[in-house]
């Protein structure tokens, strides 16, 4: 007898089988071994997938059903998110970008050289995100490196997966917040090098120069060179915002994404958080290089950067995921994420004869398997494919003191769409990561 532990779950199971489309199963099952989907299918052929699968080699099996106010969807992945500014949540949106980083975000992010301080925000959104559902997040953490250590140790402790990014600022920023090149690189080194050596297979790390103006030339080509011997992917921003994007083109003499593909920094292991007012040239550069866009509707309205667009994002080709933001967006929910990126779709298509907005499906496709490609991560996550780990969310509409009634019986379609437009942590009523339940 196997001692390795057997899950099934059983009920109404929704996720993407291909691009902005979502499969339903009615009356399905999922079969868990270990960490890895084993089986996925409708209930009707689980006797034959029983004895084809042998499982009754495993002594260790469970069984979930799931109720008729329920569905297992994969987890959410968040996609740009920042762990130091999290306390800021809500506060400095009279502000633009620049102003926004200039009188709230450096004040806050310097106070992470105290470890106790650290600590306890770190805890605290891995904590919140997870309970929202975000089983997978891209996090930029703080300059300074056992900060950014702490929030690592957050995510293994808390059993989030994640991509944690120690910072790289050299300028435009507070004379006791910067570091200076060279120690930028030394420190990126190191902090891979810890990160690795935890060898946790849920926790990788990522080279996050901050933005191309918290750089030079020099620093984002040495950090391209890391990235390519170490295959490590990376992070940063681009065109979140009109002045942002007109004193890169000062400093650089080119196009936001040409500075970054001069430095070897457009990857396909690359997420780049905003991409609002991207021109065509750029656009079909970050497809030609598999660049990817992390799409933060929350934050560009907040900080009023801009309107993103995902359809024409689509239409050339580059994949894209959702972000939070946190905190130029004031929640730390995807669930929210998902809505807002509704609501910047219909506003676009107020503005466009003959365009067509997002709706739910899509939302829940960027959310969960385009988050996954965005990351780099689709042979691991994203759906319920055979062979990829399970990471997934039990989401229950019939929650007592939740944010709506459910006072009629519901398709699984229908429960997508309320959890989508009225859902949030109450509504998440178990989250399972690479198989273990963190909620």
């Amino acid at each position: 007898m196997s001692s390795e532990r057997l899950v099934i779950f059983f009920g109404n199971i929704v996720h993407c089988s291909e691009q902005f489309k979502i499969h339903i199963i009615e009356n399905g099952f999922v079969m868990v071994l270990e960490n890895k989907i084993m089986e996925v299918n409708e209930e009707s052929a689980f006797e034959e997938a029983k004895a084809r699968l042998n499982i009754t080699k495993h002594n260790n099996i469970e069984e979930i059903r799931l109720k008729k106010s329920q569905i297992l969807i994969p987890g959410l992945i968040d996609t740009h998110i920042h762990a130091p500014q999290y306390p800021n949540s809500g506060l400095g949106y009279d502000k633009l970008l620049l102003e926004w980083l200039d009188t709230y975000t450096y004040k806050l992010e310097k106070k992470y050289k105290d470890q106790d301080f650290s600590k306890k925000v770190f805890d605290a959104v891995v904590r919140k995100t997870l309970d929202h559902g975000t089983t997978t997040a891209c996090y930029f953490a703080s300059l300074y490196s056992n900060s950014s250590l702490l929030l690592v140790d957050s995510v293994i402790t808390h059993g989030q997966r994640a991509l944690v990014g120690k910072i790289n600022m050299t300028t435009l920023a507070p004379e006791d917040y910067i570091e200076t090149p060279s120690e930028s690189i030394i420190n990126t080194k190191n902090f891979i090098k810890d990160v690795t050596s935890k060898k946790n297979d849920l926790v990788q790390p990522i080279i996050t120069p901050r933005f191309a103006l918290s750089v030079d030339m020099n620093l984002m080509k040495e950090l391209g060179s890391i990235a390519k011997e170490q295959e490590v992917p990376i992070q940063t921003h681009i065109s979140e915002n009109v002045d942002e994007i007109k004193m890169v083109k000062e400093k650089y003499n080119m196009s936001y994404a040409e500075t970054y593909d001069k430095a070897d920094l457009l990857t396909t292991k690359t997420i780049l958080a905003h991409g609002v007012y991207l021109s065509d040239d750029e656009l079909k550069l970050l497809a030609n290089r598999g660049t990817s866009i992390a799409h933060c509707p929350e934050s560009n309205t907040c900080l009023k950067s801009g309107l993103c667009d995902v359809r024409r994002l689509q239409a050339a080709g580059v994949k894209v995921g959702l972000g939070t933001d946190v905190s130029g967006g004031p929640s730390a929910s995807i669930i929210q994420a998902m809505k807002a990126a509704l609501d910047v779709s219909i506003h676009i298509f107020f503005q466009k004869e003959n365009y067509t907005p997002l709706n739910f499906e899509d939302v829940f496709y960027l959310a969960t398997l385009g988050g996954a490609e965005a990351l780099a991560l689709e042979n691991k996550i994203g759906n319920f494919e055979v062979g990829k780990d399970f990471d997934a969310l039990i989401i229950d509409m019939d929650v007592e003191n939740s944010s709506s009634d459910y006072l009629l019986e519901c398709s699984p379609s229908e429960i997508l769409q309320k959890f989508i437009y009225l859902g949030d942590d109450r509504n998440v009523t178990n989250v399972f990561v690479a198989g273990r339940r963190v909620k």
